[in-house]
């Protein structure tokens, strides 16, 4: 089954894609300038590569509870649900960003203004849900 990993945050939101060989692998990040454009984005990637089923990085804190990040979250759900259609199934994504910015930096230590860029295009973000996709498939 075909699968959407999404990293969800206010500015970029961060995608990988895992087919039925069940290896997630991170895609262009959804970093359009509007809300409706990020979403408009989503679709391309839902319709090209035949997704049937998201997958949602969840922000519990670190307790465990639930949060007003993780409300925000809920929201964004509730759009993807009524426009796509699709099951949304939602995963633990605590300390995932820190772990996808971390990847790789045993070799070669990023400088500051790569990492930035990182940021700035998604990339890190996509790693991220790479990280939440392939939890998801694991389990």
């Amino acid at each position: 089954m075909n699968t959407l990993g999404i990293d969800y945050g206010e500015k970029r939101i961060g995608l990988a894609f895992a087919d039925e060989l069940g290896i997630a692998m991170p895609i262009p990040a959804a970093i359009q300038p509007t809300k409706a454009a990020r979403l408009d984005f989503i679709a391309a990637v839902i319709t090209e590569r035949k997704v049937a089923a998201l997958v949602v990085g969840y922000p519990y804190n670190m307790d465990g509870s639930v949060g007003p990040k993780a409300k925000e979250v809920d929201a964004f759900i509730a759009l993807l649900e009524e426009r796509f259609g699709l099951p949304v199934h939602r995963i633990d994504e605590r300390l995932t960003s820190e772990h996808a910015s971390s990847l790789g930096s045993k070799k070669k230590p990023k400088s500051t203004k790569a990492h930035q860029a990182a940021r700035k295009t998604g990339e890190l973000d996509s790693k991220a849900a790479a990280l939440i996709l392939q939890d998801y498939l694991d389990k």
